[in-house]
């Protein structure tokens, strides 16, 4: 069976006539849905138009024509500061000439683009409007502390289906599925397609833990099989709030190349020059084997232990060199821009 990768760009239960509902599920139920009449005011449709040119042959004359396009797509997104900022997918947004939103009560506004961070899919809107108005903000959950088995929401516009809310589980934690250079995803099944990309992955309190983003697919289908990725709400978070201060992420980072095959943890297999591993005093062939006291497994395990982190807080190594254990602190910088490698994106809903 082919896996297929794509962005995302209505679980219904029936009960027989005569069917009574425990009390227990009736609570959880309505638990649901005071989640979405909390946070579905800070949902917003996100329509882009772009443009680009198609070429016609016109055989009788034997000439080509140059014809411009419009295109058209849509997606998801949640409002994150009560000024306007908005908060979805890159490939939402990505290529987009005019980008425009809608707010759950119809009313539409011009956005502006803030900036993009391609690495993780992520991209900050604002909204064109008049000074002193108020955007409804949806609240904040700490994704660092979402356990396997617990519910979650997915409200999001697939198909165009505004507010679409559908539930599911958090299938597993810090997925890595080889679509980002950074990413720590949240798997979920609950129900989500096309169009639902940069739509918030909320717990049953209401706060966003998540943002969707893509889902695996079998085949030549391009439905949702119950497999479905969100971003971490705190790394998304973190992200947005530097490129709404800094008009860019300033990634933490700390300058190393590894090597995940060693047996005894993770290998270092080169420094950069004047880096903070450098400065520090990490060397080439150190074997990395807990990052703040907790054992790594993988080099994705300590670039998420870096990455969860602000640019100048301390990293706490524990290393083995030379058969001895040794601990080194590493304080983070800003990534400079030279070390910034290009993504491979998922496609556009």
């Amino acid at each position: 069976m082919r896996k297929e990768w794509i962005g995302i760009g209505l679980m219904a239960v029936g009960l027989s006539a005569g069917a009574t509902v425990p009390g227990g599920a009736r609570m959880f139920g309505n638990q649901i849905a005071d989640a979405v009449e909390k946070v579905m005011p800070s949902i917003v449709v996100i329509r882009t138009e772009s443009r680009q040119d198609r070429f016609v042959q016109d055989w009788f004359f034997g000439m080509t024509y140059r014809v411009p396009e419009r295109l058209v797509g849509q997606g998801s997104g949640v409002i994150i500061r009560k000024d306007g900022y908005i908060l979805t997918n890159n490939h939402v947004i990505d290529g987009a000439s005019e980008v425009s939103v809608v707010l759950n009560d119809g009313t539409k506004y011009a956005a502006d683009l803030v900036g993009v961070e391609p690495h993780t899919d992520l991209a900050v809107l604002k909204v064109r409007t008049e000074g002193g108005t108020e955007f409804p903000v949806i609240a904040e959950g700490d994704s660092d502390q979402l356990r396997v088995g617990e519910f979650v929401i997915a409200i999001g516009s697939p198909f165009s289906l505004a507010s679409s809310v559908t539930l599911g589980i958090v299938s597993q934690k810090g997925r890595s599925i080889g679509l980002l250079p950074y990413e720590d995803f949240i798997q979920t099944d609950a129900a989500v397609n096309q169009g639902n990309s940069g739509g918030p992955l909320v717990d049953v309190d209401g706060r966003m833990v998540g943002v969707n983003t893509v889902i695996q697919t079998a085949g030549m289908s391009q439905g949702n099989i119950g497999i479905s990725f969100a971003i971490p709400a705190n790394l998304a978070m973190r992200v947005a709030e530097s490129i709404i201060d800094h008009g860019r992420w300033e990634r933490p980072w700390i300058g190393i190349l590894m090597n995940d095959e060693h047996p005894d943890g993770i290998e270092i297999m080169e420094v950069i020059q004047n880096s903070p591993a450098q400065i520090a005093g990490l060397s080439l062939g150190d074997v990395i084997t807990q990052v703040d006291g907790e054992r790594v497994v993988t080099a994705r395990d300590v670039q998420r232990a870096v990455l969860n982190r602000a640019t100048g807080e301390a990293a706490d190594l524990t290393l083995l060199r030379d058969g001895q254990t040794i601990h080194m602190t590493i304080m983070t910088e800003p990534m400079p821009t030279t070390q910034i490698y290009p993504p491979r994106l998922p496609p556009r809903p």
